[in-house]
């Protein structure tokens, strides 16, 4: 009886202390003690009365938050503040920037799918609509990307028409003369133009992202925003935006440039204002810029302005015609015919009001991008991305039916069943983060990690993906030419891999690194609080905190045990336990993540392979919600339960690879040893996709062309004339015109009535013997006809040869 009663004390104490109950957890141990003392014989009494007395004890000290406090929670934030590492104000800028959104559901442990399928994404709005197919779909009718390639720029009257059209002014406020439009908008302009020219949608995307619009925008003064955004939603001014250095590239804050506050002449009266030099490069659209953002290091030395000599970061809007500037010459990256160039500038003299949001801007320039640069990052290269993915799908779905090799399409062999499923997929789940991240934005959300995620493994997939697609079509991807359909984005995925954060940096410093701050319901308070030296405040969330990490390991061993069927899911149907799977992982990736923390310190900022492999879990986490999330918006539609299905079997394996490297790799070995059983008690039961699965995605794709349709639909399709793309989407609807009649052909010879013969000439016979009519002929000679056609790749003369560029 008295073990009983402890043992149910025990499970008490468990419970209370899973619920967050500490003081009652042990107050529940003490009462079992003595209820076990008065129920047992004399001579167990000692042992008793030493566990109650233990636990009574145990409930004062840590049950008690003023005992606690005094006792414990002083001698822990002495130890913590001396293993923390301390946070410099550009990190500290760095982690205020930007909101916390589903990424922190993903640290919870427990994510909340509720508040997930409620949100609902803003639409496009009739205006937007009409503006895509419309101004958008002209835009891309005008241009040619091979064309583009060997004129090195867009015809002047793209560029004319781009201007007229306000595309530089998507997101400027129709109060300005801009179009005003939502972060979907923005995207789906940018993922359409990206399926027909990279080089025309950089042009396009990057004055609407990060640049001197954005910041006018959120913090110029009313004269600047008065005086540039006009300009620049017309097209009057084109702007650039200078802040990559030969010694500050992905260490931007290492900014070498300067602004010493001086007094000088500018236009014919003496002025306080900055004498700037610097040296950038990599600067899009700066050969071509009528206005300069220019990030640097403001200085007072002689304290002009009455304070500190460093101002800190600041960002200024520089006239290109200033003497000292040295402007217009170009990089040329990877052949990629955007303008892009280095700037310098030396004894450069401008007004104090240059600065952007004038004098109360100065040394606000860090917090002004950090603060911008979410929302960018969230848009432009993620709709790159989808627009090259989706033409990837477009493109490999028809060639695998049209391109025939030993009698039978190529899309039938297993070998390219495989690029086609995971092309498929990835146009599935990453169109899915695209649309839901935007949402986000237009929420009113600036999700730094998440924008950073989908930055960093959306253009990952489009590499993995466009590299799928140049091995389908083979030689015809790598003659280039203006049948080439997929060789331009093949050579710009460098660009979009290393330009708005280096994937590399972007995944084992940003994600996570900034993530396990940010987004952790504990760690920041914990940081600020030992910082601050408020123990009241540390108090709270360092035992908020070490609960946290009791629920965490408790629910991890569980629901790996029960394979997560115990979770709660949303809904209800076989796309259930993605959603339990996926909190058992976020359970998991809480429990690891706190490990890391406690084992490794600070010095986890330099344990990258750590790191990268975390955020690797946090973004297929995020990918995998996507993917759920777009499945129940769009009612849950059989047609693309398979894409589903692929895409979560994936992003789990994925998930649990990481977590898996993460345990394997950590320094300490006590440490992985008590995590394994943990997280994977039964192993790592997580499989990629099967076979079969792929096999029937990418079916899917070959015979389903609303399927085909639905994962295409924002690119840009050119007429059925046009090399490339068009005319293989012609040579495809011939394909299932003519299929019909083939399998005529194909009984026939089956059935003894034609012998077997090269096609055209069993058609003949077939015909001459009346199995097929004359309409039937004239179908399948038109068939072999745009086949024959469209399998060509690009030839040149000796001398235009020699003439070709890029």
């Amino acid at each position: 009886m008295p073990i009983l009663i402890v043992a149910i004390g025990a499970l008490l104490f468990i419970g209370l202390l899973y619920a967050g109950r500490g003081f009652w957890a042990w107050v529940a141990l003490a009462a079992a003690c003595l209820l076990a003392w008065s129920a047992a014989g004399v001579e167990a009494w000692p042992s008793f009365i030493a566990v109650a007395v233990i636990a009574a004890a145990m409930a004062l000290l840590f049950g008690v938050p003023p005992i606690r406090r005094l006792v414990v929670s002083k001698l822990i934030l002495g130890l913590v503040g001396k293993a923390l590492p301390s946070i410099g104000d550009t990190e500290r800028i760095a982690l205020e920037a930007g909101t916390v959104w589903w990424d922190g559901e993903m640290f919870s442990g427990d994510p909340d799918w509720r508040k997930l399928l409620d949100f609902r994404p803003q639409p496009l709005s009739e205006s937007e609509r009409a503006f895509l197919d419309g101004p958008v779909e002209e835009f891309c009718a005008m241009i040619d990307d091979w064309k583009i390639a060997q004129d090195r720029d867009l015809p002047p009257d793209a560029w004319e028409f781009l201007k007229e059209q306000r595309f530089f002014g998507l997101t400027i406020p129709e109060e300005y003369g801009g179009r005003g439009y939502s972060a979907i908008a923005h995207s789906a302009v940018v993922t359409k133009i990206s399926s027909r020219s990279l080089a025309a949608a950089v042009i396009v995307m990057v004055p609407n992202s990060l640049g001197p619009g954005e910041l006018l925008l959120h913090y110029g003064t009313d004269e600047q925003k008065k005086h540039y955004l006009p300009r620049l939603a017309s097209g009057e001014d084109i702007p650039c935006f200078a802040l990559t250095e030969p010694e500050a590239g992905s260490d931007a804050a290492a900014t070498r440039s300067t602004g010493v506050v001086c007094r000088d002449t500018y236009e014919g009266k003496e002025v306080i204002g900055i004498r700037l030099n610097w040296e950038k490069r990599y600067i899009t659209l700066a050969p071509v810029a009528t206005v300069i953002g220019l990030s640097f290091r403001m200085l007072d030395p002689d304290g002009l302005l009455g304070g500190e000599e460093d101002l800190g970061i600041t960002c200024a809007l520089i006239p290109p015609g200033l003497p000292g500037i040295d402007i217009g010459r170009y990089h040329d990256p990877m052949g990629i015919p955007f303008p892009n160039g280095p700037i310098f500038g030396t004894d450069v003299f401008v007004p104090i009001d240059a600065v952007i949001g004038g004098k109360a801007g100065i040394g606000q320039g860090w917090r002004m991008l950090m603060e911008s640069l979410a929302e960018g990052r969230a848009i432009s290269l993620p709709s790159l991305s989808v627009g090259a993915v989706q033409l990837a799908t477009r493109v490999i779905g028809a060639y695998g039916t049209v391109r025939e090799q030993f009698n039978m399409p190529i899309g039938r062999f297993e070998g390219i069943e495989e690029p086609l499923a995971r092309t498929a997929a990835g146009a599935y789940f990453m169109n899915a983060a695209r649309i839901l991240t935007c949402g986000a934005v237009d929420a009113g959300e600036k999700p730094a990690v998440l924008s950073a995620i989908v930055k960093a493994y959306l253009t990952e997939n489009m590499r993995a993906i466009i590299n799928d697609a140049m091995d389908v079509l083979a030689g015809a991807a790598i003659c280039r030419g203006p049948r080439n359909i997929v060789g331009g984005a093949y050579v710009g995925i460098p660009i979009g891999i290393t330009v708005e954060g280096a994937n590399i940096l972007t995944r084992t410093l940003i994600i996570y690194g900034q993530g396990a701050i940010r987004s952790h319901p504990f760690v920041r308070d914990e940081m600020e609080a030992v910082q601050s030296g408020d123990l009241a405040r540390f108090d709270l969330a360092f035992f908020g905190h070490v609960n946290f990490v009791f629920r965490n390991a408790v629910r991890s061993l569980f629901l790996a045990l029960t394979g997560g069927r115990v979770a709660a899911a949303p809904v209800q149907g076989p796309e259930a336990r993605y959603y339990r799977l996926l909190t058992r992982f976020s359970a998991a990736f809480a429990l690891v993540s706190d490990t890391a923390l406690a084992t490794l310190g600070g010095s986890l900022k330099r344990r990258e392979k750590i790191s990268g492999r975390m955020a690797d879990a946090l973004a297929w986490m995020y990918l995998g919600s996507a993917a759920l999330k777009r499945f129940h918006d769009e009612g849950r539609p059989e047609r693309d339960r398979a894409l589903l299905q692929w895409s979560l079997d994936h992003a789990l394996w994925q998930v649990q690879e990481a977590l898996g490297g993460v345990i394997d790799n950590l320094p300490s070995r006590a440490a992985s040893w008590i995590l394994r059983p943990l997280v994977f008690p039964l192993g790592r039961a997580m499989r990629p996709p099967a076979d079969d699965l792929g096999a029937r995605v990418a079916a899917g794709l070959l015979e389903d062309g609303e399927l085909r349709l639905h994962l295409t639909a924002d690119i840009y399709v050119p007429p059925p004339g046009e090399p490339g793309l068009g005319r293989l989407e012609a040579a495809l609807d011939k394909a299932m015109e003519a299929l019909p009649v083939r399998d005529k052909l194909r009984r026939a010879v089956r059935d003894g009535t034609l012998a077997q013969a090269p096609e055209e000439a069993l058609a003949e016979a077939a015909y001459a013997q009346g199995v097929i009519d004359e309409g039937e002929r004239r179908v399948l000679k038109e068939w072999d006809e745009i086949r024959t056609d469209v399998i060509q790749v690009d030839v040149f003369e000796p001398e235009t040869y020699r003439s070709l560029k890029g």
